[in-house]
């Protein structure tokens, strides 16, 4: 008898999210993954690598909850964005029973995460403002224990509409959870949700150290939520999810120093996106330039796939979006260095 008719039967049935480091490729000019162009440098104290860590470092919690603009009671650190969400359907999702909602196109790993713990996926669509459906998200309440919405939305860019959300959030008191994933949000901080977690309890925002900051390789990001979500977060999460050098270096980029250079990360990142834009949007070959909002941009091209082949053949790794509803011809491009723009353009200024 094979071992995999021993797993869950959903396991055996789940097709895994394709990262872009699982894709992989072969180049050297890798912008497939929206990842900083670099990490910094950090110092680790290994004096204390003995000893197990502690659940919630206070010197990191403390150190977020100052950058955020929250109280430490409304956060919880954890390895990437990724464990906030799964921690979320956990916690709030019976399985076999109850669903979340996304809206796609969107970030994989909602649904991923819904799947591999047995609770339901009910998508509704972008409309074709690539908004969220609120009417029809509003009308699926009665299914639903958490709703997905990225902002600015991955691989689109766009931001979630304000007014669209507090019209959701009041729909779903005491129904539903509704989560906004701000992994990006270091790019345009004035959009964010912030602001409305006092008034909204029901209200969760997700945040990482994986973008702005550089520390994709670290596996540290924030639950930010209100205290009695955090409290039922904290039942769930397992015992010591914070390694002791992630919360070192956490703590350093979380310092004035390591802020300062995050945000002058930023401005770079945020300046060569506004050139490349204009680059693309002047470019034959080029249909669209989705909402740049993030550290990277979708663009329609006339001929997406043969446009994906041409750059891998020079070495840059791109990630094609043509297999997910509405994105046919489209191709996501991670902000990188100069240098590494000017790859992207030469060989898209190249004759088929």
């Amino acid at each position: 008898m094979s071992i995999t008719l021993l797993a869950r039967k959903q396991v055996q049935a789940l097709t895994p999210y394709q990262s872009a480091r699982r894709i992989g490729g072969h180049g050297h000019i890798w912008l497939n993954a929206n990842e900083a162009a670099d990490s910094g440098e950090y110092q680790l104290d290994c004096s204390r690598l003995n000893r197990y860590p502690e659940c919630q470092p206070p010197h990191v919690v403390n150190a977020y909850a100052a950058y955020a603009g929250v109280s430490a009671e409304q956060l919880l650190v954890t390895r990437g964005g990724d464990e906030g969400i799964e921690l979320l359907i956990r916690t709030f999702c019976e399985p076999g029973q109850d669903n979340i909602v996304i809206c796609s196109p969107t970030y994989g790993m909602y649904a991923i995460s819904a799947e591999t713990n047995g609770v339901g996926i009910i998508d509704v669509p972008l409309n074709n403002q690539r908004q969220p459906d609120f009417d029809g998200i509003i009308a699926k309440l009665n299914n639903t224990k958490i709703v997905f919405l990225c902002s600015p939305n991955n691989p689109t860019g766009d931001l979630v509409d304000s007014t669209g959300l507090r019209r959701l959030l009041d729909a779903a008191k005491g129904r539903a959870l509704v989560v906004v994933d701000e992994a990006y949000i270091e790019f345009c901080p004035e959009f964010t949700q912030a602001d409305l977690l006092d008034d909204y309890p029901q209200l969760v925002l997700i945040r990482t150290l994986s973008k702005a900051f550089g520390l994709a390789g670290l596996r540290c990001g924030f639950t930010i939520a209100n205290p009695e979500v955090i409290g039922l977060l904290l039942k769930v999460i397992p015992p010591y999810p914070i390694p002791e050098p992630v919360a070192q270096i956490a703590a350093q980029a979380l310092s004035d120093t390591g802020l300062a250079t995050m945000r002058a990360r930023v401005a770079d990142i945020n300046q060569l996106k506004v050139t490349l834009t204009e680059q693309l949007r002047q470019h034959p070959q080029v249909q669209e330039v989705f909402a740049p909002n993030g550290n990277y941009v979708l663009v329609r091209f006339s001929q997406g796939a043969a446009l994906f082949a041409r750059m891998a053949k020079a070495g840059i790794i791109l990630r094609d979006f043509a297999s997910r509803p509405g994105l046919a011809d489209c191709i996501r491009i991670t902000i990188g260095t100069q240098t590494e723009m000017d790859a992207v353009l030469d060989v898209l200024q190249q004759e088929q």
